[in-house]
Parts: structure tokens; sequence; C-alpha cells
């Protein structure tokens, strides 16, 4: 019989760094919250909830009919069709989630920043890693007796690291060659 799973390797210990250190990250940016803004987090995990939008409808539904029958039954409504009590509510609700969503967000951001430069940082160290490791083989075959001796440009420009300064400055030109 073939055995047609995927092989289990365990985690380099490159892996399970990196994974240790973005989980410090995410509880750093968790202990780092005020009080307000956890309870801000908890309000945006309910409101995202999709059991919301339907507890949220069947609400606005009950509201409704209950404006309507009270008002066949003769009585005075709280809220009478057009319901402009519930328009209020609502677009009060509104304004609320969307500045509720924004604060969320801008929070979110700053782990987001600090995620990117933690992959940005590792970028430059891995170019670095590389230009060295192929500076290593270069040397290595200059230095093999079996091996005939040549120039090889392309090897040579590899081992250097990135000039990240004139890679940020490219990036920037680009950019506004773009706008």
């Amino acid at each position: 019989m073939i055995d047609t799973e995927t092989p289990q390797f365990p985690a380099s210990p490159d892996a399970t760094e990196v994974a240790h250190t973005t989980a410090q990250l995410r509880a750093m940016h968790r202990q780092e919250a005020s009080t307000l803004q956890q309870a801000l987090d908890h309000l945006t995990a309910f409101v995202g909830w999709p059991g919301f939008v339907a507890l949220l409808s069947l609400t606005i539904l009950a509201w409704i009919v209950a404006n309507l029958a009270v008002a066949q039954l003769g009585f005075s409504p709280v809220d009478p069709p057009p319901f402009v009590g519930l328009q209020g509510v609502a677009s009060t609700g509104a304004l609320l989630v969307a500045a509720l969503i924004l604060t969320t967000q801008r929070r979110e951001d700053k782990l987001a920043d600090h995620r990117a430069q933690l992959i940005l940082e590792l970028s430059i160290s891995n170019d670095q890693k590389i230009a060295k490791i192929i500076g290593l083989l270069e040397e290595s075959r200059r230095d093999n007796p079996e091996m005939a001796d040549r120039i090889d440009d392309e090897a040579a420009a590899m081992s250097t690291p990135s000039d990240t300064q004139a890679v940020l400055e490219a990036i920037k030109e680009i950019r506004n060659d773009v706008a």
C-alpha cells in the first residue's frame, strides 16, 4: 500500500522562533490595550458576529410589528409610521458602529505595522544571509581544484546584499511616476 499522506516534519527552530515571536507580538498588543479598548474590542466582536445581524433584524421587525399592532388596536403607538424614532435609533446606531469599527481598525493597524516591520527586518536579514551563502559557495568553488576557475558575474552580484536604501529610493521613484 502506498502512503499518500504528506510527511510531517518537525518545525525548524527558526520556524518555531518566528511563531513564538509573532505570538508574543499579539500577546503584547493585547496587554497594551486599555480597559476601554478591550471593551471596544469585545463590542466590535459582538457587532461582527453573524447572529447580531439576525438579532438586529428581528428587533427592527418586532418594533415595526408592535407599533402597527398597537395602531390597529386603536391605541396610540410609541413610534407611528414612518417610524421616525426607529430611523433616529438606526442612524445613531450606524454612526456608533462606524466609530467603533474605525477605533478598532486603528488599533489593529498598529499590530499590522509591527508585523510589517518584523517581516521587513526578517527579509533584510534573509537577504544578507543568502548573499553570504552565495559568497561562501563562490569562494568554495574558486578554492576547489576539481572545478574550473571562472568568473561568474551574476553570482558575484548575488553575493552582495541588497542596498536597502537604493531599493527604497526606487520604490519612491516608481510611486511618484505612477501618481
